[in-house]
């Protein structure tokens, strides 16, 4: 008999599902509850290096963060509640690797939960679990983590690697604080996907951005060094405009495409279907340099996300390697995906493109 394992996966709630489908591997059984919008309580039984090796091989898109459920207690809504949280925490404290940084990662599912707070709870099992490991804390850059979700009435409680989880900010929830010359909440997007993503932006050339307006991709872009070709019928923040080293075409990107331009940076954050943003994106891949990066965001409708987001990745891997994609916590209703130049482009896919592009292409207009 297989051993059965619990687990906190989180989503956004509307495409929990979604989720949930990239977790399931027939033949196995599979079972889950949602104990919150956007968070469900997945038991499966598999051998668990089996399960985790299968996420390894094909990595979920809608999936933010993944923590065991090694205990779960039942709240009685009273101060003796944290007294039974410290007592779990320090039992599961074993689990620990000697040596490594922990933290405490507390969640309300709830906005019910009213006796406990994150930062009590946080406080209380650091201190409990250190007394026993003498273990280091380090909130910003654990390698280890005790999860605590809470409702009104359970406790869910696992310890994993952070590597495990998907993410190193409880519930994926990453958040950034809000700079000084900050143009549109859309950076936080871009700089999500640099982080969970772990790559560093060329410092050579230069790059492209698509569907640049307002300017907040174009301002993080010049934050890193380079020259911005910045295409976007709409004006750019004054702030930008007045950037020397941005470029601004006031055009639709594809009037722009192809160009004989070369760029060590794509970027596109344009509101459009996610396969025809793709298929842009494939038109545009002659234009990055062989060592160049490529991020885009997939715009998706509510209904058939998966199917939609699965076909445009599809399409981009035609042109790119598909270096991760992801639902991040700052995107809505689309995916970012990270993009590195293919060797070759298949002539067939250009060709395609090409075609393609004659859906979108707009009526001639006095510019």
């Amino acid at each position: 008999m297989l051993d059965a394992y619990r687990f906190l996966v989180t989503a956004a709630p509307d495409a929990l599902e979604a989720a949930l489908e990239e977790l399931r591997f027939k033949p196995h059984h599979t079972v889950w509850e949602e104990v919150a919008p956007g968070v469900a309580l997945l038991e499966i039984e598999q051998p668990l290096a089996e399960w985790c090796a299968c996420i390894d091989e094909r990595p979920p898109v809608f999936v933010r963060h993944i923590s065991p459920v090694q205990r779960e207690l039942v709240l009685e809504g009273s101060d003796a509640d944290l007294e039974r949280l410290t007592r779990v925490a320090q039992s599961l404290a074993a689990e620990l690797t000697p040596g490594r940084p922990f933290a405490i990662q507390t969640r309300l599912l709830d906005n019910d939960v009213t006796h406990l707070s994150r930062f009590v709870v946080n406080e209380q099992l650091a201190a409990a679990v250190q007394a026993v490991t003498n273990a280091p804390l380090n909130v910003r850059e654990p390698s280890e983590v005790v999860s605590v979700a809470l409702t009104p009435a359970r406790a869910y409680v696992g310890v994993s690697p952070v590597s495990f989880n998907r993410s190193s900010w409880a519930g994926g929830a990453q958040r950034f604080a809000r700079e000084q010359g900050q143009i549109s909440r859309a950076e936080f997007k871009l700089l999500e996907a640099q982080a969970v993503f772990d790559f560093d932006w060329p410092t050579f050339g230069q790059a492209l951005d698509l569907g640049a307006a307002p300017g907040g991709w174009t301002r993080i872009l010049r934050r890193v060094g380079l020259p911005v070709v910045a295409v976007d019928p709409a004006k750019l923040d004054p702030r930008i405009a007045r950037d020397r080293g941005v470029r601004h075409l006031q055009i639709v990107a594809q009037r722009f495409l192809p160009t004989s331009e070369r760029f060590s940076v794509i970027v596109n954050d344009i509101r459009m279907d996610a396969r025809d943003s793709a298929w842009l994106m494939v038109e545009a891949a002659p234009a990055l340099e062989p060592d160049g990066l490529a991020v885009v965001t997939l715009k998706l409708p509510q209904a058939h996300m998966a199917r939609v987001a699965y076909h445009a990745l599809s399409i981009l891997r035609g042109a790119y390697h598909v270096v991760g994609a992801r639902q991040l916590f700052h995107n809505r209703s689309e995916v970012t995906a990270v993009l590195t130049p293919r060797a070759q482009i298949e002539a067939e896919v250009r060709d395609r493109a090409v075609q393609q592009r004659r859906r979108y292409r707009p009526a001639p207009t006095s510019e």
